[in-house]
């Protein structure tokens, strides 16, 4: 379960930096410098990539429970 949240919370951060090019290259859109693909999709990702890595690290009680009783 923790795992598809981190995907899905990637998912989400690269989602949210999507956008903000001109169609023309000749002229400039500020669109692309907003807090939105600066601050906030970067956080979204780095979130999304601990909680895959908490996942992958993750030990389930009940076998660390029946590792110690043996």
């Amino acid at each position: 379960m923790i795992l598809i949240t981190g995907v899905i919370l990637i998912g989400l951060g690269y989602f949210l930096m999507m956008g903000g090019g001109s169609e023309d290259p000749n002229v400039f859109n500020p669109a692309i410098f907003d807090a939105q693909r600066i601050t906030i999709a970067p956080i979204v990702c780095l979130l999304g990539f601990a909680a895959v890595l908490v996942s992958i690290m993750w030990k389930d009680k009940s076998v660390v429970s029946k590792e110690i009783k043996k």
